[in-house]
C-alpha cells in the first residue's frame, strides 16, 4: 500500500489512545496527523462497560476531537446484532448498565433477574453466583450464547484487570456450552460494521491497536494494514509466539507517522 492509497484508520482506545484516564503521550497529535494526511479515523473498542457517548466525552476531555459517530463499541455492535437476528428474544445479560442500556435502545427486552431466551455475556465487575446460575438456566432452554468480546484482560493505568473472558469461561465451565458468537474484534460482524461506517476498502485501511489476538487478527482477517503498539496488553516478546502477524510494530501511537512515511 502506498501512502496515497490509505483512506482510513481504525484505532483502538484502551491501551492505544489512553490507559485508564491518562492519555498515551503523543496520541492526540498522532490522531491529528492521521486526519491531516486525509485518513478518516474510526475509534473501535471491545470495551462494553462504557457506551459510545462516554468514549466520545472522554476523548474530548483528553484533547482528541471526536463525535459519537466516530466511536464503535462491542456493546453497540452486539445490540445491533441481537436486534437484527433475535428481535423477539428476551436477553438475559451478564454485563454492566451501559450494555443493558445499549440493548434496550436497540429495542431488545432485557432481564437480569430471571432466565431469558438468549444469553449475552460481557465484562461485569459485579459478576456473582446468582448471575452464573441464571446464565446456566437460560442456556438450558437452548437459546443462543453470545458474548460482546473475547478479551482476557483490560489494560489500566495501574495494570490489567479481568475482562469478559473471565465471565465467558465461567459460563462455559458450568454449562459445557461454548459461546456461539463473539461480536467484538476480531469478528466478521465488527469488521463489516467498521468498514460500513467508513465506506472504505479494507486494503486501504490501517488498524492500530495493542492486542495481537483482536486488533492485529482483525487486520489479518480483513486484509488491512496492521500496526501493533506496545503501550497496552502486548509485550514485544509475545509477538513471535502469536499466529497474528502485524505489518508494523511501534512503541506507541505517537510513532504512527513513521508508518505513514
Amino acid at each position: 500500500m502506498s501512502r496515497s492509497d490509505r483512506e482510513a484508520a481504525i484505532v483502538d482506545l484502551d491501551g492505544t489512545v489512553y490507559l485508564g484516564d491518562r492519555l498515551v503521550p503523543g496520541a492526540d497529535n498522532a490522531i491529528e496527523t492521521l486526519r491531516a494526511r486525509g485518513l478518516d479515523v474510526l475509534f473501535l473498542t471491545n470495551k462494553a462497560i462504557e457506551d459510545r457517548s462516554h468514549h466520545c466525552r472522554k476523548l474530548r476531555g483528553l484533547g482528541v476531537s471526536a463525535t459519537r459517530e466516530d466511536v464503535i463499541t462491542s456493546g453497540w455492535v452486539t445490540a445491533q446484532y441481537v436486534a437484527d437476528e433475535y428481535p423477539d428474544h428476551e436477553a438475559f445479560v451478564v454485563g454492566e448498565e451501559p450494555l443493558l442500556a445499549e440493548l434496550e435502545r436497540a429495542g431488545i427486552d432485557v432481564t437480569t433477574g430471571s432466565p431469558g431466551e438468549l444469553l449475552v455475556v460481557s465484562m461485569d465487575r459485579e459478576f456473582d453466583y446468582e448471575q452464573l446460575e441464571l446464565a446456566q438456566r437460560t442456556l438450558e432452554g437452548g437459546g443462543p450464547f453470545l458474548a460482546t468480546n473475547p478479551d482476557r484482560t483490560c489494560p489500566t493505568e495501574t495494570g490489567s484487570i479481568p475482562d469478559a473472558a473471565g465471565m465467558i469461561g465461567a459460563v462455559e465451565g458450568v454449562t459445557g456450552r461454548s459461546v456461539d458468537a463473539v461480536l467484538g474484534k476480531p469478528s466478521p460482524v465488527t469488521i463489516d460494521t467498521a468498514l460500513e461506517a467508513l465506506s472504505a476498502d479494507p486494503r486501504n485501511c490501517l488498524i492500530v491497536g495493542d492486542r495481537l489476538e483482536t486488533d492485529v487478527e482483525m487486520g489479518n482477517k480483513a486484509g488491512m494494514e496492521s500496526v501493533l503498539v506496545l503501550t497496552g496488553a502486548t509485550e514485544r516478546s509475545a509477538i513471535s509466539d502469536s499466529s497474528a502477524s502485524p505489518d508494523h510494530i511501534v512503541d506507541s501511537l505517537a510513532d504512527v507517522e513513521s508508518v505513514l512515511e
